[in-house]
């Protein structure tokens, strides 16, 4: 996957994959259809599926951010469209809401539906990183390394080693996490929130050794 700078940047890109492409994603099931018209009929059925699909996703997407009626109507547009990839982007959405509520069992929930359901590795990775970071706010340290050690993207190398990095500090295992902030600079050099993370390192293990 190409780099974004943020989580959000990867998402966006995300939506205009599945706006471009959805459809393509699913032509190996056309190997079961015979003939030309069972290959045009599969072809313009899955097209109108995935444009009806964009169109629902949008609006519902509007509703979710203007009022509360909208959480409703996204998790029905889950419910109805649970096959596509706008379904997962939608539990994303409904997660981060979560989180700003400080309702991080509830993210937990639509995170792990995600890591659970989604076929593609980008949004997998995603929503596992935010669960790991759900996690650690939740005490499950454990749960956390589990969920960000399943990513195998080359691409978010990065975000999972900081993510590891959180985790190793709260378990006060300092070394771990130095190597773990080290391996995340080298993919996000210019990362300033992680020099400071690595920096702060130094303190905190002299602070635990004299506790």
């Amino acid at each position: 996957m190409e780099r974004y700078e943020t989580e959000e940047q990867q998402v966006e890109a995300i939506k205009r994959f599945w706006k471009e492409n959805g459809s393509a994603l699913v032509v190996g099931a056309v190997l079961g259809l015979s003939g030309l018209y069972g290959w045009r009929y599969y072809n313009e059925s899955k097209i109108e599926a995935r444009e009806v699909a964009s169109v629902a996703f949008e609006k519902a997407e509007k509703e979710l951010l203007k009022n509360e009626k909208g959480f409703a109507a996204a998790q029905a547009y889950i419910t109805e469209h649970g096959d596509t990839g706008y379904a997962y982007l939608m539990a994303l959405q409904l997660a981060q809401q979560a989180i700003e509520r400080k309702d991080l069992a509830e993210a937990n929930k639509h995170l792990s539906f995600v890591v659970e359901q989604a076929q593609m590795s980008a949004v997998q990775a995603i929503a596992s990183i935010r669960l790991a970071r759900v996690q650690l706010e939740q005490g499950q340290l454990e749960q956390a390394l589990q969920s960000v050690e399943k990513i195998s993207d080359e691409a978010f190398k990065g975000q999972t080693q900081e993510v590891k990095g959180d985790v190793y500090v709260a378990q006060q295992l300092f070394d771990k996490a130095r190597a773990a902030y080290s391996a995340a600079l080298e993919k996000n050099t210019n990362d300033r929130v992680l020099k400071m993370k690595l920096d702060s390192l130094a303190s905190m293990t002299v602070a635990a050794a004299n506790g």
